[in-house]
Parts: structure tokens; sequence; C-alpha cells
């Protein structure tokens, strides 16, 4: 029964998970082997001497261990586990996994440590009180660009007197998506297509003409915000934008299969994430095509977001 549990304990986990008592182990600790062999003394020592409040104390120690081996186990038991956020990273960042802990009990509970399983002991405790729930994060390094799942994690107390240890296994279905690292140092923006006039791109920023009201789509790096400072709302004061003229504008295309061949794949996606981010940096509209995912043209979060996942899945789409 137990390897047929510890078998389906490999598929992920999705939603809530409740800890019904038979997920939930228990060994005695150190401490607790020794106080077994101190019951085993005091009780050859009250067979041998015939003494009652011998027997009386032992029997009374024993039980009380019986009882803490019953808590022990309750602190783990019927606790509701659920997956939290999961934020992306870039290759080489930790990865930061959120966990969900809620108490629909009227008990609370204590000292419950938490830890991924294949990183030893857990090293992270919270206490959860009764109806209430606790979060934390859990951390581990991501090593390569793509999706990294969140491995098993444990749940570990020996609250409230240490003599048993208890605990459980939780398969959280959470996975964070690790971007390429961005090349440190890129070479210039490429820039391909038609020239157009439309106020963004590299030629024609520094051709400042002057300052007029604030229209949307306007990039927040084209604000003036000495001039906005100066005017104040009750003399209906708006925002003002800087205003550049002249320079015929390319659009820019960033193509994964306009990079030199002979560099290694992961340096290209590299070059083309640090040219993503600095294209946002400069607020110039920018397209995307890598592989078979072409991304049209665009700008703001939503768009880096979108261009920098296909860049984290390219090759990878089937894993």
């Amino acid at each position: 029964m137990l390897d047929r549990w510890l078998f389906q304990l490999k598929d992920r986990e999705s939603g809530t998970v409740e800890l019904v008592m038979r997920r939930v182990f228990i060994l005695p600790t150190r401490p607790g082997m020794a106080f077994v062999g101190l019951l085993l003394i005091m009780l050859i020592g009250s067979i041998n001497y015939n003494l009652g409040l011998g027997f009386v104390l032992t029997f009374f120690t024993g039980s009380c261990a019986l009882v803490d081996m019953y808590l022990t186990a309750r602190n783990l038991a019927f606790l509701q586990l659920a997956p939290g956020r999961a934020q992306p990273v870039f290759a080489g960042d930790e990865a930061q996994f959120e966990l969900n802990l809620r108490n629909p009990t009227a008990r609370d509970r204590y000292a419950i440590w938490l830890g991924f399983q294949e990183d030893g002991e857990p090293r992270q405790a919270v206490d959860v009180a009764a109806g209430g729930s606790a979060t934390l994060v859990l951390s581990r390094p991501s090593t390569a660009r793509g999706w990294l799942a969140a491995p098993r994690v444990r749940l570990f107390t020996r609250f409230p007197l240490g003599l048993f240890g208890a605990w459980a296994y939780w398969q959280p279905d959470m996975k964070v998506l690790a971007y390429p690292q961005p090349e440190a140092s890129p070479p210039p923006l490429p820039t391909a297509g038609a020239a157009r006039e439309d106020g963004h791109g590299t030629v024609g920023l520094d051709n400042f003409a002057g300052i007029r009201s604030y229209q949307p789509g306007d990039p927040l790096k084209h604000l003036a915000w000495r001039q906005i400072a100066r005017l104040h709302p009750a003399d209906g004061g708006n925002l003002v934008s800087k205003h550049f003229e002249g320079g015929a504008v390319s659009d820019l295309l960033l193509d994964l299969n306009h990079l030199p061949y002979h560099l290694d794949i992961e340096l290209r996606l590299a070059r083309l994430a640090a040219w993503v981010l600095e294209a946002e940096r400069r607020a110039l509209p920018y397209a995307l095509n890598v592989g078979h995912r072409q991304i049209a043209q665009g700008l703001g979060e939503a768009h880096c977001t979108a261009c920098l996942a296909a860049l984290a899945l390219y090759g990878k789409e089937g894993a």
C-alpha cells in the first residue's frame, strides 16, 4: 500500500491538496529513542525493586509520549496546501515558488518546516493559526531557459515535545518560465524595412522641436517632467510631452535568422533577449521572429513578456 501511494506521488497534484492522515508519516526522533530507553530503565528498576510509584511514573510518562505522538501527527494532518504565484525569471537567477498553507480546523499549528525534498532538511518554518492561512516562498536556482518545474515539497514537524517527527510529501503542479539570460554587451540594435515618419525610432530623437500636450501613446521617457512640475493642477495644468521632428525611421525587426549562424543558439537567443530589453528601455516599437513564431510590432509589458517567452521556449515547445 505504501509503495503504491509513493508511486502515485510522482504525478503532479493540481489545485488544493489536503493532507489526510494516511499521508502523514511519523517516527521517533533521536531524543524520542533516548526517551524510550529511559522508560525501559525505569520499568526494569520498578520490576526489580517492586516500586509501585516507579510503575506509576513509568506508565504516566509513557502515556505522555503517546499523547505527544498523536499531537505531532495532528500538527500536520488536515492542512490544505495550494500553489501560489510563480513569476518568470532569467536563467541563472533564483526561481521563486509561492506556497499557501490553510488551516480549516480549530487547532493552531506550530513549527511546520517546509523545503524541497532534494535540498535535504527543510529550512523554513511557519505557524498557521486556527482558521487562518500562511504563505511562504521556496527558491531554487534556474540553470537553463525554459520551464522549471517545482520539485517535491517535504513538510516536517516535531511539535510539541520533539519526541516524534512527522512528515508528509506534496508534489505541487507549479512551474516557472526561465527567460534566456540577456547578453552582457550586445551589439547595437538592428533596423530593417522601409523608412517611415511616425516619431518613434533611433533617428530624429535628438531633434527637439518643443513641448506639446500629452497624447495617448507617447512614451513615458518623452514626458517633460520639469514643465509638468511647474504646472499646478489648480491652474489647469496637464501632462505635456517633448516633441521631436525630422529623421526617417526604420522598423525594428529582431530576427533569429539574421544573426550569424556560427554563434551558439543560446548566445543568439541571449542577444535577442538583450535587444528586446533595450528596445523597451528606449521605447522603440519592435517585432520578433524566432523559429516559426512571428510576433508583430509592438511595445509595452505584455509585448515584452510575449517576446521573452517565445525566446525561452524556442526548441522546447513540446517540453
